[in-house]
């Protein structure tokens, strides 16, 4: 047991060198003068969002990069979604509306959106976001300037989290912590390694000329995490990508509640560990009961100096994610406890096949 002990604490130093290099060496936006002036088509897959399209849509309309189409795809929505966004288009002759005709067969909704955007986009970048996100007035202007200055295929942000309830401080901190814990964000755009990718479909940036010559949504139709697979599609074929976390230039609040984020995070968790529920199993048993293994086997010293590590870890992420380091901290054994049943579910879907996400089967 002593060699497993000291093995928890490698992997340990791991995550927290991997969280010391994000925090060291973050992917920043250019602060330099961007040059390019063209059409970026800004493209909203919805479904059901008459709570968030009307902010997303009027952020928008305040960016400081004006050369902007907005065009919103309806995917059948049954709320009042449709009739605010034809509001704000009598005002807004750059805002347009596609109507979904119904989803074909083989196809996931958002994937099936965001296919059918590309095709009615003029812009020389296509920037698709996701309705819930909110948006400083420069990130239009910032993310064209890196994407210029690093010929960049596709750059992709996780925004800033904003969480209220209970439910969602004990469940959305796990995406950060898996994430900054093991992927050196930096190699992203560093390597050529198409396992070293991560993106966010919330907010994914992509030069149109790349997009439309190989059409990744389409590629990954039926691919329920195809964020993450479009990343890693595009290093394969050589383009060159980054990815972000989000400062004050981007928010969003994810999920409404625990139920809510359980649901949403069960669907996706998995594909942050190469899609194997082994190694996803594993770092859960690591980091949530490897100490008990440690404090038996080692000295006092080494498990205090282990423990420090635990806790830098934490708040280093918390620092990355503008997050709230103490409520980080203290939520530390319900959040573990929270991603383990999360992996449960998630693997009781897969067993199942009947996943849902808004009214749709995902498997």
């Amino acid at each position: 047991m002593i060699y497993i002990a000291y093995l928890i604490i490698c992997f340990t130093i791991i995550q927290l060198v991997v969280s010391i290099v994000n925090i060291v060496y973050s992917e920043r936006f250019d602060t330099l003068n961007c040059n390019f002036n063209g059409l970026v088509s800004i493209l909203i897959p919805a479904r059901n969002e008459e709570l968030n399209i009307e902010h997303l849509l009027t952020d928008l309309q305040a960016q400081d990069y004006k050369n902007i189409e907005i065009l919103v795809f309806d995917d059948q929505s049954t709320d009042n979604t449709v009739e605010i966004v034809k509001k704000i288009m009598l005002l807004d002759s750059r805002i347009k509306l596609i109507q979904s005709e119904g989803l074909p067969a083989g196809w996931l909704g958002k994937n099936y959106a965001c296919h059918e955007l590309s095709k009615h986009a003029n812009g020389k970048y296509f920037l698709f976001l996701d309705a819930d996100v909110r948006l400083n007035k420069t990130i239009i202007y910032y993310s064209i300037a890196k994407s210029e200055k690093n010929n960049l295929g596709l750059l992709s942000i996780f925004p800033e989290q904003q969480m209220i309830t209970l439910g969602e401080k004990i469940t959305v901190p796990n995406m950060n912590y898996i994430l900054l814990s093991l992927l050196p964000l930096i190699l992203v755009r560093k390597t050529k390694f198409n396992s070293i990718a991560a993106a966010n479909g919330q907010y994914m940036l992509f030069q149109s000329e790349i997009y439309q010559s190989i059409c990744p949504h389409k590629k990954m139709k039926d691919n329920k995490v195809e964020d993450i697979e479009i990343a890693r599609y595009y290093k394969q074929l050589n383009f060159s990508i980054a990815c972000m976390t989000g400062d004050e230039t981007i928010s969003c609040r994810m999920y409404k509640g625990y139920i809510d984020a359980m649901n949403g995070f069960s669907k996706n968790i998995i594909s942050f560990f190469g899609d194997s529920f082994m190694l996803a199993y594993l770092f859960w048993f690591i980091t949530t009961l490897g100490f008990v293994i440690v404090y038996f086997e080692v000295n006092k010293n080494t498990f205090m100096i282990y423990l420090i590590m635990l806790f830098i870890i934490r708040i280093l992420i918390s620092i990355i994610s503008k997050q709230k380091i103490l409520i980080n901290i203290l939520y530390i054994i319900p959040q573990q406890v929270t991603f383990g049943i999360i992996l449960i579910k998630a693997n009781l879907n897969k067993l199942k096949k009947n996943y849902q996400w808004k009214g749709r089967n995902v498997y």
